[in-house]
């Protein structure tokens, strides 16, 4: 008996001090889960703000399905929230009087729908790092593997609709034809991609559950090697699978980037917009280019990538 005493007292040690951490917090970095995608970012987050001068026990980090109740309420001094997914936005989102946020590990889309979907009445801002590619880095990874390439074809479902300004816009920059297909419901799909692939020089994967998922991926892939169009997609997963090409940034990449912001905003600097990944690399699926009759180079063409970005 006196054993199990003295362990509860030790638990209940553990927990009142991991509280005390929370209760001095000057940054929350609230995860949706622990996977090793998101330990990968909450790790880069943290790290990047101790580089920049913030004390590891002025850091918090909690994860969304092993909150206990009032766990959040404890953090109720922190300065800036991070929150990594939609699961922990949401939570974010829904408290009132939260600080100001920087949501990583999220599409744009989704992001912004979250904040349309919103009921919290607090105004304090809240910025993201968006998870997918601005589609200008896309359009230039098409160029830079593929320069005869006129016209791309890309398949809208409702959600990724909102964007067809955002691409229109960067491929008319770039003297770029688009090829598009909507698919109102995912019973539409293979219509839709049958128009694109029969127009198209290549096709441009834009993240949509409803277009891109689990269910369709390998039809999708199957049909697009039978009719010699290559895909450019938003997954490294995908180019393993079968796309041909993919720029992509990595969790830790992201959060390195999320961790920088919060810092700014923790200095109390104006809060700075929401971005794309400022990091990323470049996926390339060789044997796929090859039975295309074409020939890759991952490292040179992240090599190139890297280097336009990097001009003035």
């Amino acid at each position: 008996m006196g054993l199990v005493i003295a362990l509860r007292g030790i638990l209940v040690g553990w927990a009142l001090w991991g509280a005390g951490l929370a209760l001095a917090a000057e940054v929350l970095v609230l995860s949706s889960e622990r996977s090793p995608s998101y330990t990968d970012a909450s790790q880069a987050a943290v790290s990047e703000l101790v580089r920049l001068g913030v004390r590891r026990t002025d850091i918090a980090l909690l994860y969304v399905p092993e909150l206990t109740p009032g766990e959040l309420g404890a953090t109720q001094g922190a300065k800036v929230w991070i929150t990594l997914g939609s699961d922990a936005l949401a939570r974010a989102l829904a408290r009132e009087g939260r600080p100001p946020v920087v949501s990583a590990l999220i599409p744009r889309l989704g992001f912004e729908r979250l904040l349309r979907e919103s009921t919290g009445k607090t105004a304090a801002p809240v910025v993201a790092v968006y998870l997918d590619q601005p589609f200008g880095r896309q359009l230039d990874l098409m160029h830079q593997a593929l320069p005869d390439v006129k016209r791309v074809g890309v398949l809208w479902g409702q959600e990724s609709l909102l964007q067809q300004a955002n691409l229109q816009a960067a491929a008319q920059a770039r003297g770029v034809e688009l090829v598009a297909g909507v698919v109102p419901t995912s019973t539409s799909l293979f219509a839709g991609l049958k128009t694109v692939l029969d127009g198209a020089d290549v096709l441009l994967a834009v993240a949509d559950p409803q277009v891109y998922n689990g269910a369709t991926i390998s039809n999708i892939l199957l049909a697009t090697y039978r009719a010699r169009v290559p895909m450019v997609a938003f997954s490294p997963a995908y180019v393993k699978a079968g796309a041909m090409l993919a720029v992509y940034s990595t969790p830790r990449q992201i959060g390195v980037q999320a961790g920088a912001l919060a810092r700014t905003v923790l200095q109390g600097g104006a809060v700075p917009a929401s971005q794309y990944p400022l990091e990323f690399s470049v996926a390339v699926n060789e044997h796929v280019a090859r039975s295309l009759g074409m020939v890759l180079d991952e490292a040179t063409l992240n090599e190139r990538m890297h280097r336009m970005e990097r001009r003035p």
